[in-house]
């Protein structure tokens, strides 16, 4: 018998309808019911394609006995964490409070029947083992507390709930100095692994915003330790095992050291990132192998994340019952899929071997594909890897969440822009899929934060919907010169300043939950350093204003930044960009056309470029002032270097 959820859009939320426990999606009527019958509430969040989601729904919701003592003792509240960021990052809060530690999913929260929370974990097995509390010893406990009206539960809730009040103004704003680039590099070297890049040891993940950040510092400064740790970073993760090599694109992260063993989940985010950085560091540094990777990954969301422009969120890891199934091989079937592709027996056993497919396997018995030396593909490599596709045909493919979000979105059309510098192909699907984010989630000029596709969206837009948005739009008028591209962006960045800004302060959110937005990067860059990104490029395009605004962040989170740039990283850049200052080429729209080939590979990383018919051959301009005018754009490097202040 179905519950609750069934009536429910959200597929994360599908996949818990046919659950015995009596769930209540995130509404008011399960908190006014909760008061009323004076029952704790359990609030479960996780998404779609989580693992480990899965596992908890085996073996904690479908179990009878736990889905008895819930129903009879407890509102049960499923959540979204797609769906309702601001919900998720709320509790994320609580569990960072609660346990003196960052959450993950699933996340599960306990609270008072007038919900505040007083617990909170992650994933808990069904039943006690190995000193580890289980959940159904877990929930008999909490229910005869609040039976009891246990004081001291009630008293520690109340506690809670006066911690989780957003943070005061920090105390004083510290002085961003050139200083700050060499702690940045620093830091990041500190966390390097020299051995296979990253900056972390298992789990390992991709930090786009951190590689991002040294590739600027390699631009601007020609730094030798940011360049070796980028380019160590990006040559390693790109050679299987976290990077597909068969279908393209990135799963989420790898669980070794060494980018081989993945989490098989691909993220729309992921992707969309890391497609934009491949790209462009392939175009700066001159290195082809980073554009295919980056096309690769631009092909594997088209093809198989992808329907009407709009880009899905997630694929799963499990299929099959198993985590990895249909991305792993078993030796004797790569054998016969090579043999039959028209190699002979010797030359089959040499090619798998070069790809890493041995009889005993390197992931529980079984095999992930990776080439020692991804920059130089063997030329036998597209028919093995066409035979091997062959094999995947013949699987389950994993579920895909085929809710659409705007930032998300909004990630992978940056992406699409950049590629598209190298690929005019790639700028035309990008343009495409914004006119079709914006017809689908902004339907009636309010922009919204996600729904599954072909449905109406109901959930309004958070800071980083307008903040990714923004970006992207930007993009959008660089590429095209149209201008309602770049006032649609203006427009966002006035209603972002309106609802989420206060005074050099951001919320991610206001309302039901009045939450702050993140400086810090995590699974993505926090929304904080995005919007600093969308005003410094209208600072520069449409109007100057808009630069105060980015310098009164950048000084709210000075402290902080200052003292370790590598927490934020994405917002570290944008202080970069604000020290180093923004350039702009101004020249009529058949001149810009003209020379888009040269303006794309200016080594300046903070240079746009703007439709200004007034102007005589190319002129370059800073903030207040213009530099320099040309009819020739070849001369526009070296009086762009000429320009930029030595710090």
């Amino acid at each position: 018998m179905n519950n609750r959820l069934a009536e429910e859009s959200s597929p994360y939320l599908q996949q818990h309808k046919n659950n015995p426990v009596d769930w209540w999606p995130w509404c008011d009527e399960a908190f006014e019911t909760a008061k009323k019958e004076h029952k704790a509430i359990f609030i479960s969040i996780g998404y779609s394609s989580c693992h480990w989601c899965h596992v908890m729904e085996h073996e904690v919701f479908e179990n009878k006995e736990i889905a008895a003592f819930l129903n009879a003792h407890f509102i049960s509240v499923k959540v979204d964490r797609e769906e309702r960021p601001d919900v998720d990052k709320y509790y994320q809060e609580v569990h960072m409070l609660l346990n003196r530690r960052p959450g993950g999913w699933p996340t599960s929260i306990f609270c008072t029947p007038d919900n505040k929370p007083f617990f909170a974990g992650t994933y808990i097995p069904p039943y006690s083992h190995d000193q580890m509390l289980g959940f159904m010893e877990l929930i008999a406990i909490i229910a005869k507390k609040v039976e009891e009206n246990d004081e001291k539960l009630f008293q520690n809730a109340d506690e809670i709930q006066r911690y989780l009040k957003p943070a005061d103004r920090p105390k004083e704003a510290t002085k961003l100095t050139p200083a700050l680039f060499s702690v940045f590099v620093k830091q990041a070297e500190h966390n390097f692994d020299p051995h296979d890049g990253g900056f972390s040891k298992a789990p390992k993940f991709p930090h786009v915003s951190t590689l991002n950040a040294l590739l600027d510092l390699t631009l601007l400064r020609a730094d030798g330790t940011a360049k070796k740790m980028l380019e160590k970073t990006l040559s390693t993760m790109h050679r299987g095992g976290m990077y597909d090599l068969i279908d393209g694109g990135f799963c989420r992260y790898s669980v070794d050291g060494m980018w081989l063993v993945p989490h098989f989940e691909k993220m729309a985010y992921d992707n969309g990132l890391l497609c934009e950085l491949y790209a462009r560091a392939g175009r700066m540094l001159d290195n082809p192998s980073y554009i295919r990777t980056a096309a690769e990954t631009a092909d594997f969301l088209l093809k198989k994340m992808s329907n009407d422009g709009l880009f899905y969120s997630a694929g799963d890891a499990d299929s099959e019952g198993h985590e990895g199934t249909y991305f792993v091989y078993s030796y004797a079937e790569a054998v016969r899929a090579v043999e039959a592709a028209g190699f002979d027996r010797m030359e089959s056993r040499k090619i798998l071997e070069e790809l890493h497919i041995t009889p005993e396997g390197n992931f529980e018995g079984k095999n992930i594909v990776w080439l020692a030396e991804p920059a130089e593909r063997p030329e036998w490599f597209d028919r093995v890897r066409e035979a091997l596709r062959g094999l995947r045909r013949q699987r389950e493919y994993p579920f895909i969440d085929r809710k659409i979000q705007t930032s998300w979105n909004a990630m992978v059309i940056r992406g699409l822009f950049e590629l598209g510098k190298s690929d005019a192909v790639y700028a035309e699907r990008a343009v495409e899929s914004l006119e079709a984010l914006l017809k689908f989630l902004m339907p009636d000029g309010r922009l919204y934060h996600t729904a599954l596709i072909h449905t109406a969206p109901k959930i309004e837009a958070f800071l980083e919907d307008f903040a990714w948005l923004g970006t992207a739009l930007v993009k959008a008028y660089e590429h095209t010169l149209e201008e309602h591209w770049l006032l649609l962006a203006q427009r966002l960045a006035n209603e972002a300043l309106e609802r989420f800004y206060d005074d050099g302060r951001w919320y991610f959110s206001r309302g039901e939950f009045t939450t702050g937005a993140e400086a810090t990067d995590s699974s993505y860059p926090g929304s904080v350093g995005v919007m600093v990104d969308l005003l410094l490029s209208l600072g520069i395009l449409i109007e100057e204003k808009y630069r105060a605004f980015a310098f009164r962040t950048l000084e709210y989170h000075s402290a902080k930044l200052a003292k370790t740039p590598i927490y934020f990283p994405y917002l570290f850049n944008q202080s970069v960009r604000w020290l180093y200052e923004d350039r702009v080429v101004k020249a009529d729209e058949a001149k810009l056309r003209e020379a888009s080939q040269t303006l794309d590979r200016l080594a300046y990383p903070f240079v746009h470029r703007k439709s200004d018919g007034e102007s005589e051959g190319y002129m370059l301009c800073g903030a207040q002032s213009c530099f320099a005018q040309t009819h020739d754009p070849r001369t526009l490097e070296g009086l762009l270097q000429n320009s930029i202040p030595s710090l």
